[in-house]
């Protein structure tokens, strides 16, 4: 039997189960890194077994060519989904060591309960990231993991070529660690749509007012990323911002596991939740500025 903690990341066979806005340029990074990196999507992705990339038309041949495997699907059920049967993960991974990257952002207490469920071979690291496809493509994707020690020392050296790993304690620690992030993004995106809306009805050029701004205390990553589009109203999607229920649902749920008792978190999650009632769901979370627009057109 492989014990994985005794080998050097370089040694471990990697793959990426998942290619989507973000799985995929992770998948690329990872390809250019290692030279070699197994993958498995609904649909095969030419330019990345153009690359090098080895196709696994099933998750169960995909378990079968790697050791480790990094899961970037919007959430566990489409992981559970393809975990049994003949041509599911576990069968391919037989009574190996094996690692799992589950990169999705997932209920802590969910990703607790799916290792607890999990053969004992199968150790699970829960490492979703930040930053958006912008920073996927360029490799600068903050990287939060939640695991052991060992498990999560590997997934870092396994997953550096995509970003900054860190460390931030047991397994469903990144997950939290996302929720809080989440927060923080949801509260900005809408403070700053409504800013943008507020000054575009009051004369105020917003191009003017996020230059003159964005080097002060209202300035930040999120503001540099979304500045074009709040400015012009273009919400074309990058990042979508129906994601956003789901991500604030878990926060909430974390928020009730720990006898916390947030002001604005039932806020945000109202606001989100609207924004897809009124069919905005699938745009970008720039979006937030339009929301604004309407609901005071409708009042």
């Amino acid at each position: 039997m492989s014990h994985l903690k005794d080998e050097t990341s370089a040694a471990v066979r990697l793959g990426v189960w998942g290619l989507g806005a973000m799985g995929e340029p992770m998948a690329q990074h990872l390809l250019d890194a290692r030279g070699a990196l197994t993958v498995h999507a609904r649909r095969e992705r030419p330019r990345l077994t153009e690359a090098g990339a080895t196709w696994a038309p099933t998750a169960r041949k995909l378990g079968a060519a790697t050791d480790a495997v990094l899961v970037m699907l919007p959430d566990l059920p489409q992981l559970e989904e393809h975990l049994d049967g003949p041509d599911g993960l576990l069968s391919g991974i037989g009574e190996r060591d094996f690692l799992l990257l589950i990169g999705s952002t997932s209920s802590p207490v969910g990703v607790r309960e799916l290792a607890h469920r999990l053969p004992s071979g199968i150790r699970v690291v829960d490492c979703p990231v930040s930053g958006g496809e912008d920073g996927a493509k360029a490799g600068r994707l903050s990287i939060m993991l939640g695991g052991s020690p060992d498990d999560t020392e590997l997934a870092a050296a396994l997953l550096a070529p995509c970003g900054t790993p860190v460390r931030l304690g047991p397994l469903g620690a990144g997950e939290v660690a996302k929720a809080c992030n989440q927060m923080v993004v949801a509260a900005t995106i809408l403070a700053l749509g409504e800013a943008t809306e507020l000054a575009a009805r009051s004369d105020v050029d917003p191009a003017a007012l996020w230059s003159l701004l964005g080097g002060g205390y209202a300035g930040s990553n999120l503001l540099e990323s979304r500045r074009e589009k709040l400015v012009t109203g273009d919400d074309s999607p990058s990042g979508v911002a129906a994601y956003m229920v789901k991500d604030l649902r878990f926060a909430a749920d974390i928020a009730d596991a720990t006898d916390t008792r947030p002001a604005l978190l039932p806020a945000l999650r109202a606001s989100f939740d609207e924004i897809v009632e009124r069919g905005l769901g699938q745009c970008d979370i720039a979006v937030t500025r339009r929301f604004t627009a309407e609901r005071s057109a409708s009042e």
